[in-house]
């Protein structure tokens, strides 16, 4: 069992936890719930002995934490998944907590089949997904057996099978006999796990009391009543018939007539004395989300207010323009549009850097093959240029004028061994 008694915890001028007082027993999964800086992590911290209390005290099984006897064995708690050595393995990790404290080594096999990780028991553990990382804590605080456990947010980071089973293993341990608390803001969770809850707003305690009463207290059932569409008289005829017995008749957005103040029989009975058909006569009772924001509503410190997007709309109520979007008018027989934008439904758009299609407008293709010269020999067309090419028409000829006369030609040179001959004669 865990017992606060005039809890309180400050850091310097901030008071986070004041005069706080509850029982955690055994046998129940207790959910502990409060908004955003209620003071739920540090109350659990002061539980552990991990942060000490200003005022007040806490004990488990009548004992401080830090006086409890081999705590690991007595009490196991998941407050950070992540505070773990990234380098170890899952199964190293667990051995190192299991030798700490006096732990059998088959103990660290046993919960890593609890928790599912069997199969990646070798692998270091700062590979491991979010959800991977619950599971291994989740196993650290099973491993010694305790019989008093915290768990801080344990769905965080879970599958839907991960959080059907977390939910189906704190209700096996706390049949048990087991202490279970639990810190949640999944409220649909908790509607489904806790038995009882605790709830603190701005450090101090709202309610102690179970999920049921806890509904009960913070919400109003009402009755669902619709009349046949399309008949406005018989609706407000059974209106009527509802005011006189002194019920609370609010019309809703749908055509229903949302009842408060009498039993569903009673409302029956005055529909069929006034000759009323009813097409739907259903209880409406509030879910733990609801009775939970109705009681907290007061408590909230950290409130989102609406986006008034100030700046950034147009003055025709228009957001910035699409960088990705077409040019304006670029649409075909749009005014200053560009022909054949955007491409037809199917067809492929043009890229933007190829050339232009033969024989048609726009500057000549810088890779076409260079025409050949005119007054070469006729040649067939190469492969290389473009169906329907004509060579450009051939230059005008220029008459040419009358030649002058021409010079004597010039000796040929003489041949080497001509060379040769001549410079023996030269010599002798």
């Amino acid at each position: 069992m865990i017992e606060a008694v005039g809890l309180t915890k400050r850091y310097g001028a901030k008071t986070a936890v004041y005069n706080l007082s509850f029982q955690v027993r055994p046998g129940a999964v207790t959910g502990f719930l409060g908004p955003n800086g209620s003071g739920k992590s540090t109350t659990m911290r002061m539980i552990l002995g991990l942060d000490a209390p200003s005022d007040g005290h806490v004990t488990v099984n009548g004992l401080p934490y830090r006086r409890l006897p081999n705590a690991p064995r007595q009490v196991g708690a998941l407050l950070d998944a992540k505070a773990i050595h990234g380098g170890r393995s899952a199964y190293n990790h667990l051995l190192c907590l299991a030798q700490l404290s006096g732990i059998p080594r088959r103990r660290v096999d046993e919960v890593l089949g609890v928790v599912g990780l069997h199969e990646v028991a070798r692998k270091r553990s700062k590979g491991f997904s979010l959800g991977m990382g619950q599971r291994l804590g989740i196993a650290a605080a099973l491993l010694g057996d305790p019989q008093v456990l915290l768990f801080d947010e344990p769905v965080n980071g879970l599958d839907p099978e991960g959080i059907r089973w977390i939910r189906t293993l704190m209700k096996r341990l706390a049949a048990e006999g087991r202490t279970v608390f639990v810190s949640s803001h999944l409220m649909s969770e908790m509607a489904l796990t806790a038995d009882h809850l605790i709830v603190i707003g701005r450090g101090q305690l709202l309610a102690d009391m179970s999920v049921k009463d806890f509904i009960a207290h913070n919400s109003a059932d009402f009755a669902r009543v619709r009349t046949p569409d399309g008949e406005p008289e018989q609706r407000e005829k059974l209106t009527a018939a509802l005011g006189e017995a002194g019920a609370a008749v609010l019309p809703e957005q749908d055509g229903t007539l949302r009842v408060t103040g009498l039993p569903l029989p009673r409302i029956s009975d005055l529909a069929h004395g006034a000759g009323v058909r009813l097409w739907e006569l259903s209880p409406h009772t509030a879910s733990l989300e609801e009775a939970y924001m109705r009681m907290t509503q007061g408590a909230v410190d950290y409130r989102s207010t609406e986006d008034q997007r100030a700046g950034l709309l147009g003055p025709a109520g228009q957001g910035q323009p699409n960088p990705y979007a077409a040019p304006p008018g670029a649409v075909p027989g749009a005014a200053g549009g560009a022909a054949g934008w955007p491409p037809p439904h199917g067809a492929a758009p043009a890229h933007p850097y190829a050339p232009p299609a033969p024989g048609g407008p726009g500057q000549p293709n810088p890779y076409a093959v260079p025409p050949q010269n005119p007054q070469a020999s006729p040649q067939a067309p190469s492969q290389a240029q473009p169906q329907g090419w004509q060579p450009p028409p051939a230059a005008p000829q220029v008459p040419q004028q009358a030649a002058a006369p021409a010079a004597p030609a010039a000796p040929p040179a003489p041949a080497p061994a001509d060379l040769t001959k001549r410079d023996n004669e030269d010599a002798r």
